[in-house]
């Protein structure tokens, strides 16, 4: 009892430091409102290292913020400023999918993720039609697969992926778009972004155009 009590006090602490980290999918576009409809199985991507090439049809960019990624050519790049970190947000201009990048500040990537899903306040579990996907986790990263009806954009899908970097750092990666799109069209950008991803100034075998 003298455990689960002090597992408790710490999950308690923990909610007030992560509740800023989480942003809302607010992408371009109107919705139908339509439901999220039954949920595919997907198959979860670990956080590998960085790899030297660069696929076909993505690019790879040093971040102002401070990392390097492959993101999809043709996608428009904008910056938001959380309470204590920036957010970058890569949109593709045709179909609605969507990249987020930014830095966590919790612990490990599981208790991150707990608390973007079920913070009582901010927690996207509280979504109109929420609906977990898939779920798993390895050592150093933890993943959530969810829908849930978005007000303005209609049914959405989302994989939030959070993983410790080279740098020793959480970072979360969050690919989201509509939910008439196949899982895999939204997974790839995450999968290609988790594949490059290098902080500056660490050694990831990875280098910028």
């Amino acid at each position: 009892m003298l455990a689960a009590l002090a597992v408790a006090v710490l999950v308690g602490v923990s909610v007030g430091v992560g509740v800023w980290w989480f942003l809302r999918d607010t992408s371009l576009g109107s919705g139908s409102g339509r439901g999220a409809g039954p949920a595919p199985s997907v198959t979860a991507t670990p956080s590998p290292s960085a790899s030297v090439s660069t696929a076909s049809g993505y690019r790879r960019v040093q971040d102002p913020v401070g990392y390097t990624v492959d993101v999809p050519r043709g996608w428009t790049r904008t910056e938001k400023q959380g309470e204590s970190a920036p957010i970058v947000v890569y949109d593709a201009p045709a179909d609605g999918r969507r990249l987020q990048v930014f830095r966590v500040a919790e612990d490990t990537p599981a208790q991150s993720l707990g608390l973007a899903e079920n913070d009582p306040g901010y927690g996207f579990s509280r979504r109109p039609g929420y609906q977990v996907v898939d779920r798993a986790s390895g050592t150093t990263w933890a993943e959530l697969a969810y829908r849930y009806d978005d007000t303005d954009l209609g049914a959405r899908q989302v994989v939030d992926h959070r993983f410790r970097a080279a740098d020793g750092r959480l970072y979360a990666i969050r690919a989201t778009g509509p939910a008439a799109l196949a899982p895999a069209l939204v997974r790839e950008p995450l999968t290609r972004a988790l594949a490059s991803f290098c902080p500056a100034d660490t050694e990831c075998g990875v280098g910028a155009e």
